[in-house]
């Protein structure tokens, strides 16, 4: 009767080969042995399992569920790791909270992808948090400050035409009007149209400076989530040639870089500006003029080291009242 059971829940829960044990004859008094049961469990590398012992009335018998699939690792002995489940591609994973102020350390490279050690990023330019309020105010009054406002209309007494009475006061039946050139009158006037006159509305310094910091720390941070970098430091922008063949082909280098924006610390090399200046999509700027306009434009920024020094320095610099 014992027995009958114990096939029963062993028919239930799988069959042993299934579980990895071998089979015993079912004679009576024999029973699985729960060092060799453990053992097994331990040679599977199994997630989660649960034991079960029944006895009524004659030998104890102990049944084992198992409720998740072994886990296949490149160093597990069960055989080779397929090789179609390995990706080729650098998979980054965030590994410290952005808006810390923490000093980053980059590689610096050139053109040529060669390797010209570190350099470390100060934590409080390039780690800031990053606020899109911020972001936004300083576009307006960057957008707000370049524009022209050039654009002019006419006041009546601006419109050439006669200045007569059109017709009597009264007695016509007609409107009551006084001249020609009102805005009621095609080719007249335009009324409380605009004038010549500058749209700039005043910013913060600090809100300025700000805005900045958070912009190039928002480009030094999408490194961390896509498998392209946001933010190249290089150790200079000397090109050894004014062909336009040779940026092209150090852009085509970059992995999903679609706008290049190359800031520099001082003036820009001739040899680089002739060589960029028929390429829509690669853009120079010096580094006293690199702003966050700009940055957002581009998806891809690089800057020489002397273009860092000298943007850390001007940020550490202390605002004049």
């Amino acid at each position: 009767m014992a027995l009958s059971i114990s096939r029963r829940i062993v028919r239930s829960f799988g069959s042993l080969s299934a579980l990895g044990l071998r089979e015993y004859p079912t004679v009576a008094g024999r029973s699985f042995q729960a060092s060799d049961l453990s053992g097994r469990i331990a040679g599977d590398n199994l997630l989660h399992a649960e034991c079960f012992s029944f006895s009524k009335g004659g030998p104890s018998f102990l049944g084992f569920r198992r409720f998740s699939t072994p886990i296949l690792t490149p160093d597990s002995n069960g055989g080779a790791f397929p090789s179609d489940l390995l990706s080729s591609k650098t998979v980054l994973t965030p590994e410290r909270t952005i808006g810390l102020y923490e000093d980053l350390v980059v590689p610096v490279t050139n053109f040529h992808n060669e390797d010209h050690g570190l350099m470390v990023l100060a934590g409080d330019v390039f780690d800031v948090p990053i606020r899109k309020d911020i972001i936004h105010r300083v576009v307006r009054w960057q957008l707000a400050k370049r524009q022209q406002g050039t654009h002019s209309t006419k006041t009546i007494s601006e419109v050439s035409g006669t200045g007569r009475k059109p017709w009597q006061q009264k007695g016509l039946g007609r409107a009551r009007h006084g001249s020609l050139r009102g805005p009621q009158f095609r080719g007249g006037a335009t009324m409380h149209g605009p004038k010549p006159r500058s749209h700039a509305f005043k910013l913060n310094k600090k809100v300025r400076r700000l805005g900045l910091k958070i912009a190039l720390s928002a480009r030094a941070a999408e490194g961390k989530y896509y498998l392209t970098e946001q933010l190249l430091v290089f150790e200079d922008l000397d090109v050894p040639t004014h062909k336009t063949k040779n940026i092209v082909n150090y852009a085509n280098q970059m992995e999903n870089t679609k706008k290049l924006l190359l800031v520099d610390g001082g003036p820009i090399n001739e040899k680089l500006k002739l060589a960029t200046q028929n390429l829509h999509y690669v853009n120079v700027l010096p580094s006293i003029g690199l702003n966050v306009y700009s940055i957002l434009q581009h998806d891809t920024l690089v800057m020489s080291r002397d273009a860092v020094n000298r943007i850390v320095e001007r940020m550490h610099t202390p605002i004049n009242r």
